[in-house]
């Protein structure tokens, strides 16, 4: 081999080398654990999410193994299609039937409890992403890296009301009430579930299905509910078109059960979220008294 084909594969082998470098710097040398495929695959072969002309599978995300989807799902609406994602959100298969299952069985209901109106929107600010904890070069991935979480911003009603985060967490006595009701209810289906009060996050609800321990059940919320939200009586689009006046949807009912809810910690797992629970540019002083609060 001549010494010039010598110094040439050495140099590409030095710039592959670097670039390999940057990516292990960048993620923390952090590998993708195998449960993600693994509950993705079964998903998909359980079919709780069926191909539609609003939730349309493409071909798998793979960003040099680490960051990816094996089969990702653009989602524009749920519930048949009468509730709109919006904009479009890049999901995998559990997370997209963990929504699906929220919105029916809890976002519906409490809406009609609250509001007489059923909700036709879900404005979400972030789906898939390959990116670590709050942007922090050297911290483990976000869940948003898999698909495997979603950040929720509000609501529209079919009455044409908007229910925010931002604004409405601290809102009048109603909207409250929603928003807490349907945060509580996303801590029993979710694996974290974060809101106003924890840096970062007082604009949205971050919902994810991370392992917080090697069973995959534990779960953390922050703010910590108060309680179990109420049962309600499960939610059926047909039932307004139906009734010449609304019902009382305020009337306990039963629902559709969750997956059994896995322990709720009382502190958070610092593997897993841990720089997501601090502020270090102070950006997040005037709400940084609520974690944990009403």
């Amino acid at each position: 081999m001549s010494i010039r084909r010598v110094v040439y594969l050495t140099a590409i082998f030095g710039a592959l080398t670097a670039l390999a470098g940057c990516a292990f710097s960048f993620f923390n040398f952090e590998r993708r654990a195998p449960w993600h495929d693994a509950e993705e695959r079964a998903c998909l072969m359980d079919r709780s999410v069926l191909p539609s002309a609003y939730i349309q599978a493409s071909s798998g995300i793979d960003q040099g193994g680490v960051c990816g989807i094996w089969r990702p799902l653009h989602v524009s609406a749920m519930a048949n299609g009468t509730v709109q994602i919006s904009p479009t959100a890049t999901l995998n298969c559990p997370m997209t039937a963990a929504v699906e299952g929220w919105l029916r069985s809890a976002v519906q209901p409490a809406a009609l409890a609250w509001f007489g109106a059923p909700v036709v929107e879900i404005k979400q600010i972030s789906s898939y992403a390959c990116r670590p904890r709050d942007n922090i070069q050297g911290e483990k991935l976000s869940e948003h890296a898999f698909g495997n979480a979603i950040d929720v911003a509000g609501f529209q009603l079919a009455n044409g009301r908007t229910i925010t985060v931002k604004t409405d967490w601290l809102g009048d006595p109603d909207d409250r009430g929603f928003l807490r009701e349907v945060f509580s209810a996303a801590c029993q289906r979710f694996k974290t579930v974060l809101g106003p009060g924890v840096q970062f996050h007082g604009d949205h609800f971050h919902l994810d299905l991370a392992h917080h321990d090697a069973a995959g059940t534990s779960r953390f919320c922050d703010p910590r509910p108060d309680g179990p939200p109420p049962n309600r009586m499960p939610y059926d689009g047909g039932l307004i078109s139906r009734a010449d006046h609304l019902l009382d949807f305020r009337t306990t009912g039963s629902i559709a059960p969750a997956p059994q809810p896995g322990p709720l910690l009382n502190s958070p797992p610092a593997d897993t979220i841990d720089t997501e629970l601090s502020d270090p540019f102070g950006a997040y002083d005037t709400q940084a008294g609520q974690s944990g609060a009403e």
